[in-house]
Parts: structure tokens; C-alpha cells; sequence
């Protein structure tokens, strides 16, 4: 399986409907753990973009596959020790041995091998919880990105690995966001540098809030 070309009509698809799934489950999930803390949260302001680490001083490492699989996928998030616990925990079969991971293994760092990327996410409702890139380096994978801010999601397009986010600001409700952040990141010599941000804002109309029509003269 090699990197997903956004550019398609397939990955398009494919990517706006990861978006519709994780919105509402994620929302919920912020709301509930705002409450929770007692103080105004991450519902009144909107949840922080995620803070990407673009680099581990502390990377575990796989032994290099000549062909690289899903289960060497899994190995590489849960022996990591920058993962977060959470994500760790959803890190679980949802069917038999079915993991909740999409794994692409393209050109992203330059390497001689495939880098590979991770997303992981939720059983059922595949809420994107965690983004990771793993880079061959002496013949073992090392962590050199992550990203666990959900709702989150990466792939790859053109050699670059591109985030994307919902963003919710004070007054939104939890089944509609406001918009979207896109963040495009680019291998430069050691590690990720971002190259673009784009915010997309979405309709309050179409399948958001329906403004209340005029009142009528008569």
C-alpha cells in the first residue's frame, strides 16, 4: 500500500469521510472532558491545534521488514514511548485481530526505504486519535512525527505529509465545527518544517445552523 494521493477522486472521498465520522464522536469527547476539569475547558475556546512534535529524542525502534506490515505497524505505536497513554488504549482489536490503524508506507523523508506512516483511531466510529511517522534510520524505524490532538488525520500527498483538524470556536455546537485547519509539512535535512496552513471555514447553513427566517408583514 503506497502513500494516498489526495488528488484523486477516491482520496478525496475518502478523506471527507473520515472528517464526517470523527466530528461528532470527538466534540462529545472535548465537551465531556471540559466539564469534567471544572473549569471552562476546551469548549469554550475551541480544542488547541495539535501540537505536532516534529522530531523524539526518545524513539523506539523496529527492526526493518522487507516488507513492512500491519502488525509491525501496531508494534511500532505501542512500544513508543511518546505515545500518549490514551491513545495507547484505544490502540485495541475492534474485530478479531483487526487493528484501528491506516498504514501508508510511501517517500517522505528521503531515506533509502519507505517511511511509514500511522493514523489511529477509534473502534466504530474512527475518530482519528493519533498521527505518526516512522523513519528507517541503520535498519531500524524511529518515531520523527506526532500528532494527538483528536480529531486529527495525516496523509500523504506529493512527498508531504499533510494534517487535518477541526476546529471549534465558543458558541459552536458539538455536532458542527466551525471550519478545518490543513497544515503541510515538509522533510527539510532532520525533520518536519511546516510549509503551509490553510483554514477552511464551513457553512452555518448547509448541515450547520439554519439562520431563523424573516417574520412575515402579513
Amino acid at each position: 500500500m503506497r502513500g494516498l494521493d489526495t488528488g484523486t477522486p477516491r482520496a478525496r472521498e475518502a478523506r471527507k469521510a473520515v472528517i464526517a465520522a470523527v466530528a461528532v464522536v470527538a466534540a462529545l469527547g472535548l465537551f465531556t472532558s471540559a466539564c469534567g476539569t471544572g473549569g471552562t475547558g476546551a469548549r469554550d475556546e475551541g480544542p488547541a491545534l495539535s501540537e505536532s512534535v516534529a522530531g523524539s529524542a526518545q524513539a523506539p525502534s523496529v527492526a526493518r521488514s522487507a516488507t513492512p506490515s500491519r502488525a509491525n505497524a501496531v508494534r511500532l505505536v505501542e512500544a513508543d514511548p511518546g505515545v500518549s497513554a490514551a491513545v495507547k488504549r484505544d490502540l485495541k482489536p475492534c474485530v478479531g485481530d483487526e487493528y484501528p490503524v491506516d498504514v501508508s508506507y510511501d517517500k517522505l523523508t528521503g531515506g533509502s526505504a519507505d517511511d511509514i506512516l500511522i493514523n489511529v483511531m477509534t473502534c466504530g466510529d474512527a475518530v482519528g486519535v493519533g498521527s505518526y511517522v516512522y523513519r528507517e534510520e541503520g535498519g531500524v524505524y524511529r518515531n520523527v512525527f506526532r500528532a494527538e490532538e483528536p480529531p486529527v488525520y495525516a496523509e500523504i500527498d506529493r512527498g508531504d505529509l499533510v494534517i487535518t483538524q477541526q476546529v471549534y470556536e465558543k458558541g459552536d455546537s458539538v455536532t458542527y465545527p466551525s471550519g478545518e485547519v490543513v497544515i503541510t509539512y515538509h522533510w527539510r535535512a532532520t525533520r518536519f518544517a511546516e510549509q503551509a496552513r490553510t483554514h477552511n471555514d464551513y457553512s452555518k447553513v448547509v448541515g450547520g445552523d439554519t439562520p431563523e427566517p424573516a417574520p412575515s408583514d402579513g
